[in-house]
């Protein structure tokens, strides 16, 4: 089995890690860098839970290489605001009460986190196609397109 040096930068931070050809990235987030946020799901891609932003695009880490993250950036939830200081799509998901079970939302915020740096006034279509990838199975997608609304214009500073 081919070995390969992987250096990458998560989450603002430099890694250098001996991985193998077929090692996941989901796999090397979790168990390697200890980054639980980022979860498995069907590990088909089917799911989108396992979304994780590298260089400013969302890709499903349980069909990604981690070598194929060589030299790039990557985003996981861990990045995403703090308990202290919650980013503004976390505060407008709990505000909504956009969240059930859970499992899928750091996927959630990912995806409508890369939305809103790239359209700051997005549409309901636009919020309902950015999250499409991903599967929930508790909400029903309303409060979560709401709370993409309310933190658009809190980010936009529009309150």
């Amino acid at each position: 089995m081919a070995k390969h040096l992987l250096k990458f930068t998560v989450n603002g931070k430099d890694h250098a890690l001996i991985v193998d050809s077929h090692e996941r990235l989901l796999d090397v987030l979790r168990d390697r860098l200890g980054l639980r946020g980022t979860k498995e799901g069907c590990s088909t891609g089917d799911c989108g839970i396992c979304a994780v932003i590298m260089n400013d695009r969302l890709v499903n880490s349980c069909l990604t290489f981690a070598i194929q993250a060589r030299n790039k950036h990557l985003t996981t939830i861990e990045a995403i605001g703090t308990e202290e200081n919650l980013h503004p799509l976390q505060d407008a998901f709990m505000k909504w009460n956009a969240c059930q079970c859970g499992f899928c939302i750091p996927a959630m915020i990912l995806t409508t986190k890369l939305l809103l740096d790239q359209t700051p006034n997005p549409s309901e279509q636009e919020i309902k196609a950015s999250i499409s990838g991903i599967l929930c199975r508790c909400t029903g997608y309303y409060k979560i397109i709401q709370a993409v609304k309310t933190a658009a214009v809190e980010i936009r500073g529009d309150n």
